[in-house]
């Protein structure tokens, strides 16, 4: 059985658009080509991909599969391509890292400034997602490394250890919340939040953890990195769920309070998720050898298979 590219694309377009013309226009082909290229594609399989009704076209079960794994093949050609020019361009490797916003914002730089100051010729692609979505994209093979914090199920993935840290709360020193020892979760739902934007990982494991108690986040304001977090919790703005190690380096300069969390999830340990550590190339090897330098050694036992929460 043989694919062709512009078939996949075009599959994807009406996945996207449930509208046949738009998307042939995005697959530069004329609306009757494109339905031609369905009905031989369909006759081809044996089986319907897609609903037509009046509405436009959805994917069947069998589209819907299909459209999957169109989606990974057409990404998988286009970190060829992209990975073939810099090539061209004098660049001799490429690395993608997947990685929440704690490793993101507190411990990836130094690890990645040395990598990178070492080995000139390689670049990193690093994007910011939540746990689970890394470790699904480690293995499709979306990423090359991911860098993971909860409670997800890591199946076959070879997991690391990486980074420990916990989340905790920060207030103002004049909060009431500033005297406790410890508080639930759920305790600090009844205030205003100061929180990274709704894009963030961590805002969006915030909010999941508020609709696991039946309630939302009241969210005051959003803003675009833990300094400015912390400064608007110091102003009285609002309070906020931040990384332990985020709140006492910017306890240092500014006036906070930092209250445990008492719930489980709140104790995190970061681990490297890669699909055969044997397998990557000899330079995504270095990086993740240069990134497991800087674990701890309290770190959790490399053989485990599903991180902690």
């Amino acid at each position: 059985m043989h694919f062709d590219f512009v078939d996949l694309r075009l599959l994807v377009h009406l996945a996207d658009t449930h509208n046949l013309a738009r998307a042939a226009e995005r697959s530069h082909l004329s609306a009757p080509a494109a339905s031609a290229r369905i009905r031989n594609l369909e006759r081809d399989l044996g089986f319907p991909l897609l609903y037509r009704s009046s509405q436009g076209m959805t994917p069947t079960p069998a589209g819907e599969s299909f459209v999957h794994h169109a989606r990974l093949v057409l990404e998988r050609v286009q970190h060829l391509a992209g990975d073939m020019q810099e090539y061209g361009e004098g660049i001799k490797g490429h690395v993608r890292i997947w990685a929440n916003t704690t490793a993101i914002s507190e411990f990836l730089p130094d690890g990645l400034s040395t990598f990178l100051r070492d080995h000139p010729d390689i670049n990193v692609d690093l994007r910011e997602v939540l746990s689970a979505e890394i470790v699904k994209g480690v293995a499709d093979g979306a990423t090359d490394i991911g860098i993971v914090a909860g409670n997800v199920h890591a199946g076959a993935l070879e997991m690391l250890p990486y980074r420990d840290d916990r989340l905790v709360l920060a207030t103002a020193m004049q909060h009431p919340m500033a005297r406790l020892a410890s508080v639930d979760f759920a305790q600090t739902l009844r205030d205003d939040y100061v929180s990274l934007t709704t894009s963030s990982a961590i805002h969006m494991f915030i909010d999941n953890a508020a609709q696991a108690l039946g309630s939302r986040i009241k969210l005051r304001i959003q803003v675009g990195n833990f300094e400015a977090v912390c400064r608007m919790i110091e102003a009285g703005v609002g309070i906020g769920v931040v990384p332990e190690s985020v709140a006492r380096r910017h306890a240092r300069a500014m006036s906070l309070a930092i209250i445990p969390l008492n719930d489980p999830w709140a104790e995190r340990k970061l681990k490297i998720c890669v699909r055969a550590l044997a397998d990557l190339p000899p330079f995504a090897r270095a990086l993740v050898e240069r990134l497991m330098a800087d674990a701890p050694a309290q770190a959790a036992d490399p053989t485990a298979s599903t991180p902690h929460p």
